[in-house]
């Protein structure tokens, strides 16, 4: 698919996956609307993305404040979106963690509450943007036969979830179990569906921690032995999108890691 010219959806797009995906699509003349809290920098990096546009493109960058949540927050980042021009690409990168053991030491059950949050944002979040990105999609006319694509972010943890991650694990586990049958489903619209699972990346949650816990985690990738770069992730989310072959998979990008129990 083109990705010049077209609209894109990016949830999660103020920081870390997002943005690196947010600045490659608009480097290659894509309108970008960025789905984020309130609380975001998104104002700012859509400021700064829509300067970045190269010289004689079009691309365009604006920032819709909202919940992936929420049905309403979506719909506007879609219309926006598909306001700028035909709504082609939607990237979902927006998702949190909220740890903590299934039985506590002190024989406390992990919160029901904090279970629904993060299985709510990563999972039915996810879902809630794609199902309103996919029915914009559907109207738009093929172009080289197809009308769009989205990727959705799960996590090496939907396959090796470690002890504390059940309720980031099971939201990750559910992002991969619904890729393929919703490929099939909108296959008939022409609509690809792509999930990408990464492993340890610098991102802003982790960037908290401290340099020696940082180089400790990537020492244990096997190759390369450091923490993945999020333009790394846009680098294989823009490949995605033009490559018409990639349909219904989950791509695993963790420099063939495979983590262990803690």
């Amino acid at each position: 698919m083109q990705i010049n010219g077209v609209s894109a959806v990016i949830t999660g797009g103020a920081s870390g996956l997002g943005l690196a995906t947010a600045e490659r699509l608009v480097d290659q003349g894509a309108h970008v609307v960025l789905l984020d809290l309130p609380t975001s920098d998104g104002e700012q990096v859509a400021k700064d993305l829509g300067e970045r546009a190269p010289r004689g493109s079009a691309a365009t960058c604006h920032f819709v404040a909202g919940d992936v949540r929420s049905a309403d927050d979506a719909a506007r980042a879609v219309a926006t979106a598909a306001a700028q021009a035909p709504l082609r690409i939607t990237v979902n990168c927006a998702g949190l963690g909220r740890g903590g053991r299934t039985v506590k030491r002190d024989g406390t059950p992990y919160a029901l509450e904090d279970f629904e949050f993060v299985v709510g944002v990563n999972l039915i979040g996810t879902f809630n943007v794609l199902r309103l990105a996919a029915a914009e999609m559907a109207r738009t006319e093929e172009v080289d036969g197809e009308r769009g694509v989205i990727i959705n972010t799960a996590s090496a943890a939907a396959f090796e979830g470690q002890i504390g991650q059940c309720a980031y694990s099971a939201s990750k586990g559910g992002i991969v179990g619904m890729t393929l049958p919703i490929a099939r489903d909108l296959a008939a619209a022409r609509i690809r569906v792509m999930t990408i699972a990464p492993g340890l990346f610098s991102t802003p949650l982790l960037n908290k921690k401290p340099q020696e816990f940082l180089d400790a985690l990537g020492a244990q990738v096997p190759h390369p032995s450091r923490l993945g770069n999020p333009d790394e992730y846009a680098h294989l989310a823009t490949s995605i999108i033009e490559n018409p072959m990639l349909n219904g998979e989950t791509i695993r990008l963790d420099g063939a890691i495979r983590m262990a129990p803690k």
